[in-house]
């Protein structure tokens, strides 16, 4: 399992106070699940060693948000994931741009 504890951490201060948030290690990294279902995650990209996040956002908005900086599709198997980004590091670094991929992630899992 590679992934970075400071981010980990990052991401789990901005889910206190969330109600059923579960932590999972799996997919090579650690998932935060809300209210059963995958929400968002934290590992190392394989390819240039730099954290990332995962973030579910539903297939709506995924489109959109395809043209936030650092973002990029989730693709593990060659098919991109709809629906799900990846974050890369400058797409987070800043306090406020962590908070934004946490709320969209968190706007969606409500819909589930």
């Amino acid at each position: 399992m590679a992934f970075s504890d400071f981010v980990a951490d990052r991401v789990r201060q901005r889910l206190l106070g969330t109600l059923d948030v579960e932590e999972r290690k799996m997919m090579g990294g650690l998932i935060f699940m809300v209210n059963g279902k995958m929400c968002v995650g934290v590992d190392i990209d394989k390819k240039t060693n730099y954290d990332r996040l995962m973030v579910r956002v539903g297939k709506l908005p995924y489109e959109e948000l395809l043209s936030t900086r650092g973002s990029r599709e989730m693709n593990f198997t060659g098919k991109p994931m709809r629906g799900f980004l990846f974050i890369d590091p400058k797409g987070f670094d800043l306090d406020k741009d962590l908070d934004f991929w946490i709320d969209k992630a968190l706007q969606f899992n409500k819909m589930l």
